[in-house]
């Protein structure tokens, strides 16, 4: 019935959750800005502010950068055939095609048997989505951090009592923090994943440096496939644009050195004990969540499980069943 309600309900809750972990990062990236000479001395509610213009800039960014690559890898299109045609030529033994193959004959049974036009509108209909799902995180967002100088006060009054108030309170303090240092740290290695990406592709000349770096951050959020989906399309469009395998072997080589580095150096001393869900766990989450919501749902998998741990770690009845659903017990 839960699950149910979590894919009938996915246009209504998808936005919601998201500006709900949107908010953990953004709170904590506030709180990380006490530390800085000039900025740390701004009050709570101006540091929080200025965050938030700036995550809505940022989103608001992303969206621009969708619709413009969209149109300039339409526009090179024709340059790609011509190239794969070339590769494809001077490799045609190894493809096995009998006779010196054209783009002509290739297209005849590879691309002509789709119809591209029929994915246009369903593409055109996701990327709305896409920028309408955008705004509703913003929203909320925005609405959340309003709201919540007035929590504290409303869980006083719903525990009944100053005492029982106060011990919710703490409880929720902690969960909060554990979360969002979870999610800010997480949030930092995807945007260190996403520079060296940008660095790597910008000086082998990969076009769409910037959006597919951006598409690496994203996708580095999904645990295992994410990694691997993200380096393949840089590797993909390399060899349509150069037309050479030497090529398309140097991307796929530094662009996993880059995955490697923040995998195995960065994220095991970043992360702490925040991050320890078993191998198995974070599997099912992500089959779960894919299920139910799709590529976002593969996206807030691994987040949203974490979060539960860490929420069952911090209530005394629920500390057993975090323990099972770590990686070694650790909690």
């Amino acid at each position: 019935m839960i699950g149910w309600i979590f894919w009938i309900g996915k246009d209504v809750l998808l936005p919601v959750i998201a500006a709900v972990i949107s908010v953990y990062i953004v709170l904590t990236a506030a709180a990380s800005m006490e530390g800085l000479p000039l900025l740390g001395r701004l009050p709570a509610w101006a540091r929080r502010t200025m965050i938030l213009i700036v995550f809505t800039f940022v989103v608001i960014l992303l969206f621009i950068l969708v619709i413009n690559n969209l149109a300039q890898v339409a526009a090179a299109m024709p340059r790609y055939e011509s190239n794969l045609e070339i590769l494809i030529t001077r490799n045609a033994s190894l493809l096995g095609i009998e006779g010196e193959p054209t783009w002509e004959n290739l297209r005849g049974v590879t691309l002509d048997q789709l119809d591209f036009r029929s994915w246009v509108a369903p593409a055109l209909l996701s990327l709305r989505s896409f920028g309408v799902t955008l705004f509703l995180v913003v929203l909320y967002s925005s609405f959340f951090i309003v709201e919540r100088g007035a929590m504290a006060r409303k869980v006083v009054m719903a525990m009944g009592g100053e005492d029982a108030g106060a011990r919710a309170i703490s409880l929720l303090a902690r969960i909060n923090e554990r979360i969002g240092q979870y999610l800010f740290v997480k949030t930092v290695l995807n945007v260190i994943l996403g520079g060296l990406s940008f660095a790597i592709m910008l000086l082998l000349g990969i076009e769409f440096a910037l959006f597919w770096a951006v598409l690496i951050a994203f996708l580095n959020y999904i645990p295992y496939i994410g990694s691997l989906v993200g380096v393949l399309f840089p590797v993909l469009l390399s060899l349509a644009q150069f037309g050479t395998l030497s090529m398309a072997g140097t991307v796929l080589a530094t662009l996993t050195m880059a995955q490697i580095f923040v995998a195995f150096f960065l994220e095991p001393r970043m992360m702490g004990r925040a991050f320890n869900l078993s191998p198995f766990v974070v599997l099912l989450a992500l089959a779960f969540w894919s299920a139910l919501w799709g590529l976002p749902g593969a996206l807030l998998a691994v987040p949203l499980t974490a979060s539960l741990v860490l929420v069952l770690a911090e209530i005394r009845s629920g500390r057993p069943l975090a323990i099972l659903l770590s990686a070694n017990g650790n909690v």
